[in-house]
């Protein structure tokens, strides 16, 4: 269904722009908030109060007060039976409402099923919900209004109070263009209001290319109807436009300012589609569930004002799907409604059978608690005309896009109960090309930061910080160990070995995906149950898995040369995952839950249930992590010597791919992605040990008699072989050579324009190096060194590392040639001089975070390295490139010391 073309002569871009301007907005949102009515006023606005039928012939009514009779409104219609029946008539498509169903509650969804493909702009992406009404204003005014469930009261009194207190949200608004119809009362309501941006995609559009993309209802129109018992879905394609692209100022900004569209034919111009859905709530509301803080489940809040005696009025609970057993007698029973998770047709046969088999394996979790057959998958037709991205199909879809790589798993809920009505897990195409091409174009081997996730999670997403980039790191690790097998000629790169190995990747991959539409968070201790030598036994690995929980970022287990090798990737569920399963399924009667959900809580102190959440591994705005046992990707009881061996790896994929001669018919691009791979690997090893350093162990005891305290120090000995690693694996030159011909190897594609140049190995390695500066110098770790001994007694504290030590041993491995006499090379001068801007900086400008007492550390260690810095100047056995870097460091430093003082 297209505009006429009338309709779009007389609907240009620079004729909309302002109006629809107004409907691009969104409101800035808390996780798990409904949008406020910044979004919300202006989709009205677009559609207006006087708006009529999409095609706009209801402004040529001279009576746009009295609607005409049902009868005559409908004539030439088609009508689609169902939840919310739909009507079209050429470009027009109404909804019929009966009088029974104006304020009654409606799960609202939008989805997104087309997109740009670009900059975080995907298809096959899951958008914001709400529980809604549509309420009636007046004679021919209709609401969409998204109702406030955050607040909740018992008792008439507080109800009232409650409902005066908090505000809900315009969705949208339309008008009724039908009388009554004669049997069943319904009327008929104009659906172009949702021809409009409700779901705030508009501001995803500018984030990505910061232009004035306003939505063009003109252009805009619906492609499908479906309508069921229990929903009715409506699918609009929306235009977005510029009338001209902006001409670059003439200044290049500081800021680099993002291109217009590169995918679209016409950069001016893009289409989404919107998937609308209108869910029929359950009659009988799911019994709520609350969670535990000892496992990890996501969850509606709600605020319950009924009692002001609570300390914590806050409610949270559990997501999960209604489950129920067909015979509750039964010990092993069918459900009534499994959870069905549909395989959309646009995965690639190949991966089928590996996705299906990710589904289906927590099957094993669900028959521990009494259901058979409780997820079952489905392959949608490959001649299928329907869209499984509707409201009532849970469904797992390939995607792909210029510059994606990531799987996301969301979830849309009743927000009253915690129950999931519909899931749509979103696989990019990484595995079969992108993760490979993405560490090619990247100079430091890592992805581009908006090619790790969707566009506005945000915005639409109950989980807050926690989004999942599982499977762009994950298709990352399966390529670095693709590299060293092969290197190491023990796998083919098309051989069976290799398939077998991607098909196992992209199990795993599901099954954590599965895990979070169940309703489960991450588990980033869950690696830490399975010991190193568990991981080189190939019997338990293929039996019981590399780790305790899918839920974990597991990364691959790829033994050392002369070692054992087992199963590369995770092959089953783990015990966190059955625990987790468990507490929030099990069947219970009502008036034993409460008991029975604190027993199962209560085991969280068994070894093998180990967990802790995003907010616990840190690397998130704000919060660094202090518990170095709680990580994205490492592997085994001993994060450490994970770390350690991953440079050992990394050492060797290098060794190998110098000491392998090219062959005719390589890939040109082989040299440069097992170089930069490697790099990737030491990136994260350069973050993640640091957190042993002023770092503290965590629990989530609740309180009671037996309870572990909540922190301890890490045991200063782990510490300080932390902090040697980084000093003599990490900042030394030794980890970084490179034979000239390897380096002079590594082309780019010539094929493309924006090829990039020769690789700069320095570069890299100071792109590693100073991670680790960072976290040692940061004033978390700051703060916590100086904090430890209040966390000791008092015989311990004389053997705690101490801050003075850290930055002592710090500065000693980074300018360690001032007091051997040895010459300094390119890499390693590079590396002094970071440390020296960081010095300066603190010296300088000082830090409103930085502790007092570390501020005056920094100034004591700078004068020793003043003094260090003269006698080295004076020394001729240095370089020229040497002496003159010491001269410019004592000249900078000196200066810095001096602008201190004097400020001081």
């Amino acid at each position: 269904m297209t505009s006429s073309p009338t309709a779009r002569r007389l609907r240009s871009f620079t004729l909309t722009l302002v109006a629809a301007a107004a409907a691009t907005g969104c409101a800035n949102l808390r996780p798990g908030a409904a949008p406020g009515t910044a979004a919300a006023a202006p989709a009205a606005a677009a559609s207006g109060a006087g708006a009529g039928a999409a095609g706009g012939s209801a402004a040529a009514r001279p009576e746009p007060g009295a609607p005409r009779p049902f009868d005559e409104v409908i004539k030439g219609a088609t009508r689609s039976a169902g939840y919310l029946p739909v009507w079209r008539k050429d470009e027009k498509v109404w909804l019929e409402l009966a009088p029974e169903q104006f304020d009654r509650p409606v799960l609202v969804s939008v989805n997104i099923a087309r997109s740009v493909g670009e900059r975080g702009l995907y298809g096959s992406q899951m958008g914001p919900s709400w529980l809604a009404s549509f309420r009636k204003v007046g004679a021919t005014q209709v609401q969409l209004v998204a109702l406030n469930t955050n607040f909740v009261a018992s008792g008439a009194a507080m109800k009232a109070t409650v409902d005066q207190a908090f505000s809900p949200s315009l969705l949208g608004a339309t008008t009724i263009v039908s009388g009554p119809q004669k049997d069943s009362k319904a009327v008929l309501v104009d659906a172009g209001f949702l021809l409009s941006d409700i779901p705030g995609y508009s501001t995803a559009i500018e984030r990505a290319f910061r232009m004035p993309m306003a939505l063009d209802r003109g252009n805009s129109y619906f492609e499908k109807v479906r309508v069921a018992d229990d929903l009715t879905t409506l699918s609009a394609n929306i235009h977005y436009g510029v009338p001209r692209i902006p001409a670059p100022p003439l200044t290049p900004s500081p800021v680099p300012t993002p291109p217009p569209p590169k995918t679209t034919p016409d950069p001016r111009s893009l289409f989404v589609t919107y998937v609308y859905n209108f869910v029929k709530p359950a009659e009988t509301p799911m019994a709520a569930r609350r969670t535990d803080p000892r496992l990890g489940h996501f969850f509606d809040v709600v605020t319950d004002l009924s009692d002001d005696l609570k300390p914590n009025p806050r409610q949270h609970l559990v997501t999960r799907w209604r489950l129920e057993k067909k015979d509750p007698a039964a010990a092993l029973s069918e459900p009534k409604q499994p959870i069905v998770f549909w395989l959309d047709k646009n995965i690639p046969p190949a991966y089928r059978k590996s996705v299906e088999a990710g589904v289906l394996e927590w099957n094993k979790a669900f028959e521990k608690i009494g259901f058979k057959g409780a997820v079952v998958a489905k392959q949608q037709p490959d001649d299928a005309d329907w869209d499984n991205m509707d409201g009532r199909h849970a469904s797992i879809r390939w995607f792909v896009g210029a510059d994606v790589g990531f799987a996301i798993g969301p979830s849309h809920s009743d927000p009253r109960t915690g129950e999931i009505f519909d899931a749509d897990i979103g696989m990019s195409d990484v595995f079969g090309r992108g993760s490979r091409r993405f560490i090619v174009e990247d100079g430091t081997g890592s992805l581009p930061a908006f090619a790790a996730r969707p566009a506005l999670p945000a915005l639409w997403s109950k989980r807050g910080a926690e989004q999942c980039t599982y499977m762009a790191e994950a298709a990352a690790e399966m390529d670095f160990a693709l590299e060293l097998l092969e290197a190491r000629g023990e796998i083919a790169p098309d051989g069976p070995e290799a398939e077998a190995y991607v098909q196992a990747v992209i199990k795993d991959t599901i099954m954590h995906e599965v895990g979070h539409t169940l309703g489960l968070k991450h588990n980033f201790r869950g690696s830490t149950v399975v010991t190193r030598e568990q991981l080189r036994d190939k019997a338990f690995t293929e039996a019981r898995g590399i780790s305790g929980s899918v839920m974990d970022y597991n990364a691959i287990n790829l033994a050392a040369a002369g070692e054992r090798q087992a199963s590369l990737a995770n092959t089953t569920i783990g015990p966190y995952d059955y625990w987790a399963i468990e507490y929030a399924y099990k069947p219970i009667p009502a008036d034993q839950e409460e008991a029975e959900l604190q027993r199962i809580a209560s085991r969280s102190t068994e070894p093998l249930l180990a967990y802790a959440d995003d907010a616990d591994a840190g690397g998130i705005p704000g919060n660094d992590g202090i518990d170095p046992l709680v990580n994205r990707f490492d592997l085994g009881d001993d994060p450490l010597a994970y770390y350690k061996k991953r440079l050992q790896l990394s050492q060797e994929v290098w060794q190998r791919a110098q000491d392998r001669k090219p062959q005719s018919g390589d890939d040109t691009q082989r040299q440069r992605r097992v170089l930069l791979s490697g790099f990737r690997q030491l990136g994260r090893a350069a973050e993640l040990v640091g957190k042993y350093v002023g770092g503290m162990y965590s629990t989530r005891d609740v309180p009671g008699p037996t309870a572990r305290p909540a922190w301890l120090p890490v045991e200063p000995a782990r510490q300080r072989e932390a902090l040697q690693f980084l000093a003599k694996g990490l900042f030394t030159a030794d980890s970084f050579r490179f034979k000239p011909e390897f380096i002079a190897s590594l082309a780019p594609d010539y094929n493309e324009w924006e090829r990039g140049g020769p690789v700069s190995v320095p570069s890299a390695v100071l792109a590693v190096q100073t991670t680790a500066l960072d976290r040692l110098m940061s004033a978390g770790t700051a703060q916590r060194l100086l904090d430890l001994p209040m966390y000791l007694p008092e015989a311990k504290r004389r053997n705690a590392i101490s801050l003075p030590e850290v930055y002592a041993t710090l500065q000693d491995a980074v300018w360690s040639e001032l007091k051997t006499g040895s010459d300094i090379d390119r890499l390693r001068r590079n590396l002094q001089r970071e440390h020296l801007k960081r010095v300066q900086a603190l010296l300088v400008r000082g830090s409103p975070t930085l502790p007092p007492d570390a501020v005056s550390l920094v100034r004591m260690s700078a004068l020793e390295l003043q003094q260090e810095l003269q006698r080295a100047a004076g020394r001729g056995r240095l370089s020229v490139e040497a002496r003159a870097h010491v001269k410019d460091s004592l000249a900078a430093l000196s200066e810095a010391l001096k602008a201190s003082m004097t400020r001081s």
